[in-house]
């Protein structure tokens, strides 16, 4: 297995639940959020070996970062960042805006086009973003199949890394075209979203 380290940027219940499944196909990972990595600490030793705090820059650094932030908090968590270089983004962002729990303006623009303008020179794959926090954080092997992860994205090279890092966790991931046209299904206010489906074997 290609135990590449995964980056997260945003330690929430997403980033949380995204972690424990990489950590545990034995990814080497490195979360972070806006607080720092000292308060990171016990979350990492729930997580076990080969996962460590470190900050929203180090996380950046590593071939595959999942991004898991609010959305009213993406551009001032990714102002500082310097260019991506080609390394994958994995978006799990929901366009929604809290308390109030609506949409984002986004004018023509799905959340993923938004997202990549705020990581220049990344390779931006949807995926992680449709499963409530506590059914992506179960075990993705369930009723004889697996539970579904939708993806999309325009760098073909991008997707099947992700690809086979879903099917490490234990989902079974499925592929919905480009970064516009999958994104619109999967976007929050999309048909997709809170969709827990289960593949079953042939």
């Amino acid at each position: 297995m290609d135990t590449k380290t995964i980056g997260i940027i945003g330690a929430g219940n997403i980033g949380q639940a995204f972690a424990g499944h990489v950590a545990k196909a034995g990814y080497p990972v490195i979360i972070s959020n806006s607080r720092g990595p000292e308060s990171l600490t016990e979350l990492v030793v729930t997580l076990g070996e080969g996962a460590k705090a470190g900050t929203v820059a180090e996380a950046a650094q590593a071939p595959i970062v999942l991004l898991a932030l609010p959305w009213t908090h993406l551009a001032d968590g990714l102002a500082s960042l310097p260019d991506w270089e080609g390394r994958i983004v994995i978006d799990a962002t929901n366009f929604i805006v809290f308390p109030e729990f609506k949409p984002a303006d986004l004018g023509e623009q799905t959340s993923s086009e938004v997202v990549a303008g705020y990581v220049p020179g990344a390779r931006v794959v949807k995926a992680f973003n449709t499963l409530d926090a506590a059914i992506l954080a179960a075990d993705p092997q369930v009723a004889g199949g697996q539970r579904v992860i939708f993806l999309s994205g325009d760098d073909a090279a991008a997707k099947e890394d992700v690809k086979q890092l879903v099917k490490a966790m234990g989902f079974a991931p499925i592929d919905l075209g480009g970064l516009v046209t999958g994104g619109r299904f999967q976007q929050f206010g999309g048909p997709l979203p809170t969709h827990n489906l289960i593949k079953l074997p042939k």
